[in-house]
């Protein structure tokens, strides 16, 4: 049975930071991809990060424009556990965040796009107060 299960959100003032975690279970971790969304209500789903395995203990991360330079993708093939270190969060940051994974690896082109992923976890409430 593939689980997705997010954790770490919470409450946080402007300017402080929250890391997040996905611990995977019933699927391949290393050979999958792996991304972040998240979602407010009455908004589209957003993407917000993309992680690879690259080999070794090599990943490479992709960004929204929104969160780059400010939030670092990570993995940990030992745990299967995907993380997202969110530094200097603003309001704007307020959002459930969703874990996403792909058993394989997913084209340049629709990494960014929900649909292409095939499990999600039940997403971790992050709100920035200002």
């Amino acid at each position: 049975q593939v689980q997705l299960v997010e954790s770490g959100g919470g409450l946080v003032q402007a300017g402080g930071s929250l890391r997040l975690s996905c611990a995977a279970s019933g699927f391949t971790f290393s050979g999958s991809d792996m991304g972040w969304f998240r979602q407010t209500p009455g908004k589209e789903r957003e993407f917000v990060a993309f992680i690879t395995w690259a080999g070794g203990r090599t990943y490479y991360a992709d960004y929204a424009d929104s969160v780059r330079g400010r939030f670092t993708a990570s993995r940990d093939a030992a745990k299967s556990t995907i993380y997202l270190q969110m530094n200097r969060l603003n309001t704007e940051d307020t959002a459930v965040y969703y874990c996403a994974a792909h058993p394989g690896q997913l084209g340049v082109t629709v990494r960014r796009l929900g649909y292409a992923y095939d499990y999600w976890g039940q997403g971790t409430q992050v709100t920035v107060s200002s």
